[in-house]
């Protein structure tokens, strides 16, 4: 099993994140190239959270709150409000641009924000796909009661139950809300990688060769063998995984098997050539740093 321990990463605004992918020790877990865990966090009315647009290639993001709302808006021209228990995930492909605001009915109230941001980086012969948002709603998204436990899919197949959102390639997002006593085995697949992130209090990992105790906030890789989730006290926990994609090179907010490709959207970006999100007159500059 290998151990991930976030870095913190401030969006703008002093919204900061805890990224747990990309990192030193570990690039991707299948398909999810890109892993962040914000809040909870309180949000007074005069603190500006608002994600600014800014562009993507070749990747699908995949927005889940526990706490809150945002305001999508994208240059396909979806407007969705996101909130807890549903999944958002746009597929950028050849290139969208998109903000994340708070709705305007909570910016003069104090309000909780928390949820999970990961990016799923897309097949190469999808790379240059059209871009599209599709919003699933918290109420189709399956649920699984166990054995003190309760599983939601929100992607892929799990424990009997398949989500209803569409990917591109195999992959696997589930939801665990943990009783004490909780003891379940993780599904696996051959060919998956797979791994746990507990996201409010700490849980038991039972492998092959013993038991491990996983602090909340740490991302825990598991290898192909069969493994058990427990739990001691009351915990709500995330599993991610799926078949993995090979290299890709990720670089601000682009993902792509090709160097030459995030190099001409970096150009683009630069000289505004990405279509514009309809109503939206801001936009996050490129960052001064080095290509991959």
């Amino acid at each position: 099993m290998q151990s991930i321990h976030p870095h913190r990463h401030d969006l703008g605004g002093g919204f900061v994140v805890r990224r747990l992918l990309p990192s030193a020790q570990r690039r991707a877990v299948g398909p999810f190239v890109f892993f962040d865990h914000f809040g909870p966090v309180i949000a007074r009315p005069e603190d500006r959270h608002d994600v600014r647009p800014h562009p993507h290639i070749g990747l699908a993001t995949v927005t889940y709150l526990f706490e809150g709302a945002m305001q999508h808006r994208d240059s396909t021209g979806a407007v969705q409000r996101i909130e807890p228990g549903a999944i958002n995930w746009m597929t950028a492909g050849r290139g969208i641009v998109h903000s994340e605001r708070t709705p305007d009915d909570l910016r003069g109230v104090t309000r909780t924000s928390h949820g999970l941001q990961m990016w799923v980086g897309l097949p190469q012969e999808h790379e240059e796909t059209a871009p599209r948002f599709e919003h699933t709603p918290a109420a189709a998204l399956p649920q699984v009661a166990l054995d003190a436990a309760r599983a939601r899919v929100l992607v892929g197949r799990a424990h009997g139950v398949a989500s209803p959102v569409a990917t591109l390639s195999p992959a696997l997002y589930v939801d665990y809300e943990l009783a004490a006593g909780a003891d379940l085995a993780l599904p696996t697949e051959p060919g998956f990688e797979r791994a746990v992130y507990p996201v409010d209090a700490p849980v038991r990992l039972r492998g092959p060769h013993g038991e491990q105790t996983l602090d909340a906030g740490v991302l825990a890789v598991l290898d192909e063998a069969d493994w058990q989730l427990c739990a001691d006290a009351p915990a709500r926990a995330v599993l991610i995984g799926g078949t993995p994609l090979g290299p890709r090179f990720v670089w601000w907010n682009f993902v792509s098997s090709s160097r030459e490709r995030i190099a001409r959207a970096a150009d683009d970006w630069a000289a505004e050539r990405f279509d514009v999100v309809p109503g939206e007159t801001e936009r996050i500059p490129l960052p001064e740093r080095a290509l991959p």
